[in-house]
């Protein structure tokens, strides 16, 4: 009886853990900071972050092989289209290291926004990104505002007022 009781208090602070982990504080690292600058280039394009200055960036961080990105990409895509004119980018940075699996997908989803692929992860690794996919919310002076953590609907009202309050 005491090894079981012993055993649910571990369990249940273990969970608690788990659970706040993410959030142990008010918020996360580097939120109201200037967001970190970096340049990757694949076969396709150069795309420098510090270059968007002077737009909300909604900054992405997927993969191909990653079912919550597969599900999410999509209304990334319609998110650009609906608030490219309000000075919106999504820049969509992809971690694959299969470069033709990223291709393949980019045509097969009509994916038509700002990609890039980082398979050496290193953008991925400024931010302190473990898990994708996470997506950063960077104001226009280049100011990290928000973070966040598993896919999203961004066609959800709440989002769409948040970056059109930025």
């Amino acid at each position: 009886m005491r090894r079981t009781i012993a055993s649910s208090v571990v369990l249940t602070g273990c969970l608690t853990l788990l659970l706040t982990g993410c959030y142990s504080g008010s918020r996360p690292g580097h939120i109201g900071t200037n967001a970190p600058d970096f340049t990757v280039q694949d076969a396709d394009r150069k795309v420098t972050l510090s270059d968007l200055r002077g737009q909300i960036i909604v900054l992405n961080f997927w993969a191909t092989w990653c079912p919550p990105c597969v599900e999410e990409m999509p209304s990334l895509v319609v998110l650009q289209q609906r608030m490219k004119d309000k000075g919106i980018t999504v820049l969509a940075v992809s971690v694959d290291q299969d470069e033709s699996a990223y291709h393949k997908f980019l045509k097969q989803y009509g994916v038509n926004l700002l990609t890039v692929r980082d398979p050496s992860e290193k953008s991925k690794n400024l931010y302190g990104t473990v898990k994708i996919p996470e997506t950063y919310i960077i104001d226009r002076n280049g100011v990290l505002r928000r973070k966040f953590i598993g896919a999203v609907d961004w066609a959800e009202p709440e989002v769409v007022e948040f970056l059109s309050r930025l």
